[in-house]
């Protein structure tokens, strides 16, 4: 830390004192390695909730589970589809729908590009949320 007064050098000179600003910027990339982990990833999902015991069976048919089996064969609830048909039926249910929650039930043994698939149609459709269905979920666990 010293400052030149002039001397022989012809005047003072004004130089930057650089070990402040490192300081600063140092800090700044450790409060940003912190941050970034927590910021969330991945798909928002939900997880359908076990019907009440008194629940009426009219409740349960409100409910739309479109299931991709194996050979990529696809059906809306217990109605077969194709996947050309599958935007315009959703968008053909959820017209009257002020709630517009569907659920994903994919075979264990299908890659995830199918089931990505079927979300992006539904997003399409305009379904508001997307749930996945696993076998842990419909077990009851």
């Amino acid at each position: 830390m010293g400052m030149n007064v002039g001397g022989s050098g012809g005047g003072p000179r004004a130089d930057i004192n650089m070990t402040p600003m490192i300081d600063i910027l140092l800090v700044l990339i450790i409060i940003f390695m912190v941050i970034t982990p927590l910021t969330p990833k991945g798909l928002d999902t939900l997880v359908p909730q076990p019907a009440p015991p008194n629940q009426s069976a009219d409740a349960d048919q409100r409910t739309v589970v479109v299931t991709i089996n194996a050979d990529r064969s696809m059906m809306i609830n217990q109605e077969a589809t194709e996947e050309s048909m599958l935007g315009g039926r959703l968008e053909e249910i959820f017209k009257t729908r002020a709630e517009r929650v569907i659920f994903v039930k994919g075979d264990p043994n299908l890659e995830f590009e199918a089931v990505a698939k079927v979300i992006d149609i539904a997003k399409g459709a305009g379904i508001d949320k997307v749930g996945l269905m696993t076998p842990g979920v419909e077990k009851g666990e």
